[in-house]
């Protein structure tokens, strides 16, 4: 019942990730950088900032957790700067190819990367017990995942170009998915990050927090690494682009429109993560669903963010034969998420 709990947990947060993405349609008048670091803003450091103020037992302090971590705090903001230069390409992906095929792509390869690494870091064995049932539960989920990115091609072939740019203003099917498989690999080092910070969570527990929240303080300090990336390659595009004047060249009420749907899409996105601590805290600290939660969290992902493409119409023009091929990749998918629970 606990592995159940910890799952939907997950998926709930996973559903606010794939969501975050929407907000973008309502924000007016700004470039893309301009959008992308005022969200950052609210994801990256305000909301992950109140998670792990939350998770404090009472008299302690994160820079009381934190110095008692070492180097583990340096190395978690070091992957957070790796991861994001992921998620700045990340965005770039979506841009390219649209919420589903780009989302799915970039977190197909984060799921291996962000599981397999940290498992044989860890000595795990991946040919024998759970470090098999590990990885061939990963092999299933890139399997889903390769075959969504299959309909996507496909959905290209069968699309006129005045009905890519309809459906993606800016879709560019080759760079979008360079671009994607870079993002995926770099989004693996948030995983990387996660394990990096293990000791402040193990320091957090012996102060009496909660389980539930005691990953909140490493969160932060991996989204923190993330933010310092993409600040600078938003300020960078707003000097290049003469874009700075899209912070104050626009009435009051545009500003709060803009400030409200990038705090909506903020809170969104770092719901996956808030999601993830709550719903790992279920599972056995050394069993496979533990160290499979990562591919799980990112195989939620593509599966909430295809769905939000057929809801967007982002698959509207393509056949039949490419929505079958779209339902068989999110029905492997959906395999991947239980085969584990269902060979512990």
């Amino acid at each position: 019942m606990n592995t159940i709990i910890g799952l939907i947990i997950i998926a709930i947060g996973s559903l606010g990730q794939s969501s975050s993405y929407v907000p973008i349609n309502k924000v007016k008048n700004w470039s893309w950088e301009c959008f992308w670091l005022i969200q950052g803003i609210f994801a990256w450091l305000l909301f992950p900032l109140l998670g792990a103020l939350i998770a404090l037992p009472s008299g302690v302090s994160l820079f009381d957790v934190w110095g008692s971590a070492g180097e583990g705090v340096w190395k978690a903001v070091g992957f957070g700067v790796l991861w994001g230069i992921g998620g700045l390409t990340f965005g770039l992906s979506m841009r390219y190819l649209g919420i589903a095929l780009g989302q799915s792509l970039a977190l197909g390869t984060c799921s291996a990367f962000g599981t397999l690494i940290p498992a044989i870091l860890k000595g795990t064995d991946l040919f024998t017990g759970d470090g098999l049932i590990l990885l061939i539960g990963v092999s299933i989920a890139i399997a889903g995942i390769a075959i969504i990115g299959y309909a996507g091609a496909l959905k290209s072939q069968n699309m006129s170009e005045e009905e890519k740019r309809k459906a993606v203003k800016d879709f560019a099917l080759k760079k979008g998915i360079l671009i994607a498989l870079l993002a995926g690999v770099m989004s693996a080092c948030f995983n990387l990050g996660l394990e990096a910070g293990a000791p402040i969570k193990a320091r957090l527990l012996e102060l009496g927090a909660s389980e539930l929240l005691a990953l909140n303080p490493v969160i932060i300090l991996v989204t923190l690494g993330g933010f310092i990336t993409n600040a600078c390659y938003c300020l960078f595009q707003n000097y290049k682009n003469k874009t700075f004047k899209d912070y104050t060249s626009f009435s009051a009420s545009n500003w709060v429109n803009n400030l409200l749907f990038c705090a909506l899409a903020g809170l969104l996105w770092y719901s996956q993560f808030f999601g993830l601590g709550v719903g790992q805290s279920f599972f056995d600290p050394d069993g496979v669903m533990m160290a499979f939660s990562w591919s799980i969290l990112m195989s939620l992902n593509v599966l909430f963010s295809n769905l939000w493409g057929i809801i967007l119409k982002e698959w509207k023009g393509s056949g039949s034969k490419t929505i079958t091929v779209l339902v068989i990749g999110l029905i492997v998918l959906i395999v991947s998420i239980i085969f584990p629970q269902v060979m512990k």
